[in-house]
């Protein structure tokens, strides 16, 4: 009861930070932005988070939080095994129309991303969404295509993350034009459809050589 009561208003602190940073960007908020943020006083949050690597780290898991709600909602909504397309469209935008919007929260993982360069807690949480987010998509290329062995639903899953990460990087931080969101999300499925038609595994051995 004890650890409740301490931690209750954490999450209120931890939405102010990502508030701060997508109005006001790097450097990392200071305290008093914060507080003005969460209309709390300074002493109260260094109170809950006397660390600010602390802080950043908890920035990370509710936005790794918010991705997980949206898609947890989307697949109990579409009812289906074969919920590949679904993820897909969801971090391309394109369920809007079905009430899953992807999190606007490209500011604050470049913010993440900075801070991670000179920090390993934040380097480290980062590091453990993405690759968890590439099983992810390894598992569900896997139900869709079992054909391919699972070397490349794993290739396929960390191009995703790289393709993702770096389109969004394009689109919202340095001003694409959104229409680019279809063009990415076509070429995630001429790569599939690439794997398809012609894959070597790498963990293969190399055939035999004729005398």
């Amino acid at each position: 009861m004890r650890k409740r009561i301490v931690d209750i208003r954490k999450p209120e602190i931890v939405q102010a930070v990502l508030q701060a940073i997508n109005k006001h960007g790097l450097p990392m908020p200071s305290y008093d932005l914060i507080a003005q943020e969460a209309d709390m006083s300074r002493q109260l949050i260094r109170h809950y988070f006397p660390d600010p690597e602390t802080l950043m780290v908890d920035v990370c898991n509710a936005l790794a939080a918010a991705y997980r709600d949206c898609l947890m909602r989307g697949i109990l909504d579409a009812n289906t095994t074969v919920r590949l397309p679904m993820f897909l469209d969801f971090y391309f935008n394109f369920l809007t129309d079905k009430g899953l919007r992807k999190p606007e929260d490209d500011a604050v993982y470049d913010a993440m991303f900075s801070l991670a360069a000179g920090s390993e807690k934040i380097r480290r949480n980062l590091a453990e969404q993405y690759r968890l987010l590439q099983y992810t998509i390894a598992h569900e290329v896997q139900i869709s295509y079992p054909q391919l062995p699972q070397s490349a639903c794993r290739e396929i899953g960390y191009l995703f993350v790289s393709i993702m990460y770096g389109h969004w990087k394009m689109v919202a931080t340095l001003g694409f034009d959104e229409s680019h969101n279809r063009v990415t999300r076509s070429a995630l499925d001429r790569l599939i459809e690439s794997y398809l038609l012609r894959y070597e595994d790498p963990e293969d051995p190399p055939p035999p050589r004729s005398g």
